[in-house]
């Protein structure tokens, strides 16, 4: 009997183990020879920086045309009403991880909903995180290469610059920026590599917010800026569904679940970890409502998808062209640092769902150069297809963002591995899948049949 006990004993401290390795790569971890480390004593400036680095993306660019949809009032509450329920679904997290001593999202959905459930997890994150990157190239064709919407074209810098030549055209530029800026980046295996990229990348993106206040305010003062709409306008049943449409944008702007556990660990004191995600929370908030505000009052009803695209134009100020190019510029060399920090997870997640018994990807050359070149090869030709930051932002906002984000936490804090939920916790669980799922699946609907409309039109 003593020895068959230890032998489940045995069996079943294997079974964590395999989740623990396997969901490993969620987690940015530094490889040395005999293994992973994981780094240690992160201060709490530290940790928050990381985290808003995480939250902070492309989703600040399609804000503005969310705000336009909804109205100033609503468009601003909604983004405090998602920034508060984020905060609740990793405090769930957070909680049930430090009760069970968890490090990683998949090790807790493993644990929660057994191998299915962690599989579910990391394919999500796959998911989200493509999406994130589509976006990304998205962003860095408008800017450069130009866009056009409602049959005006905006011209892109380089068009700007030297006129529409072939070498300048998006599925060119796009081709170059991949082989000679993404390649040589996301070949790092070391995520520390990249934190010099990264401290850059919030730099450039802050440049772009106080240019965008600064002209908005400079506008308002000259009397110049018309009064923008305060409430949605509602004339009928489909305008009330084309509203939902902005809901997975304003998930995907949160999303940053993938990465609290791994900031989590690199903390000492884990009493710390919610103010952390509380001050992240605040600080990302903020910026957002910043930029969707000014950008908003800048250009009214002619908010583009992606506000960048909307900075081609006379501004109405001196020196209107070189603000221009500054705003567009520094935000798309954002774009362009932050990829290969999404790009990392991806990757490493990716070769955990089809490999899930191999060894880490990092000490297999010839993997690891598959995964990247084929992974690339995928998010540039998406680029080039999809149309608008828009239509990528609502699909993958309306389905792996809302997973990650949303419906994994509540149902972790249901099922209640480890029986620390409160029946607070519970209604709130069941609040949050309600809302995700109704409103996700309406914007899904309203927004496919808006695409049926505009073929039946073309």
């Amino acid at each position: 009997m003593g020895v068959g006990n230890g032998s489940a004993d045995v069996s079943q401290q294997m079974s964590r183990n395999e989740i623990r390795d396997e969901t490993t790569p969620l987690l940015p971890v530094k490889v040395e020879e005999e293994g992973f480390h994981e780094f240690n004593g992160a201060s709490f400036s530290g940790a928050v920086f990381n985290l808003s680095t995480t939250i902070v993306g492309a989703g600040i660019m399609a804000l503005p045309a969310s705000i336009k949809m909804l109205g100033l009032i609503p468009g601003l509450l909604m983004i405090v009403f998602v920034a508060l329920l984020t905060e609740a679904s990793i405090d769930m997290l957070i909680r049930c991880s430090h009760q069970g001593k968890i490090t990683s999202y998949g090790w807790l959905m493993g644990e929660a909903y057994g191998q299915w459930g962690r599989i579910a997890l990391q394919a999500s994150v796959v998911i989200n995180n493509i999406g994130v990157m589509i976006v990304y190239m998205i962003i860095i064709g408008d800017v450069l290469s130009g866009t056009s919407s409602g049959g005006v074209h905006h011209r892109g810098i380089l068009e700007g610059w030297f006129g529409a030549h072939l070498w300048n055209s998006r599925a060119i530029v796009l081709l170059v920026t991949t082989l000679f800026v993404f390649a040589p980046l996301v070949s790092f295996k070391r995520l520390d590599s990249l934190s010099y990229t990264s401290a850059l990348s919030v730099a450039l993106a802050v440049i772009f917010v106080v240019i965008t206040a600064g002209i908005a305010i400079i506008k308002v003062f000259n009397g110049t800026v018309a009064m923008p709409k305060l409430f949605p306008e509602i004339d009928s049943l489909s305008s009330v569904w084309k509203l939902f449409t902005a809901v997975p944008v304003l998930v995907t702007a949160y999303i940053c679940h993938y990465n609290v556990h791994s900031i989590d660990n690199e903390l000492e004191d884990k009493t710390q970890t919610k103010p952390i995600v509380r001050t992240s929370l605040a600080l990302c908030s903020s910026v957002y409502i910043a930029t969707s505000f000014f950008a908003y009052l800048l250009f009214g009803e002619g908010t583009l998808d992606d506000v960048l695209a909307n900075f081609d134009s006379n501004l109405g100020i001196p020196f209107s062209s070189v603000f221009n190019d500054i705003v567009r510029v520094s935000y798309a060399a954002h774009v362009m640092l932050v990829f290969p920090i999404v790009f990392f997870a991806l990757r490493l997640n990716l070769d955990g769902l089809l490999f899930p018994t191999s060894r880490h990807i990092s000490h297999d050359n010839k993997r690891f150069t598959i995964i990247t070149i084929s992974l690339l090869v995928v998010i540039y030709t998406a680029a080039i297809f999809i149309p608008s930051i828009w239509d990528a932002f609502q699909f993958t906002g309306a389905t792996a963002a809302v997973l990650i984000g949303f419906i994994f936490p509540a149902m972790v804090i249901l099922r209640d591995p480890y029986g620390i939920a409160t029946k607070r916790d519970k209604i709130l669980a069941v609040t949050m899948i309600v809302l995700a799922v109704v409103s996700n699946s309406v914007a899904l609907y309203s927004d496919a049949m808006n695409i049926f409309r505009r073929k039946e039109v073309a």
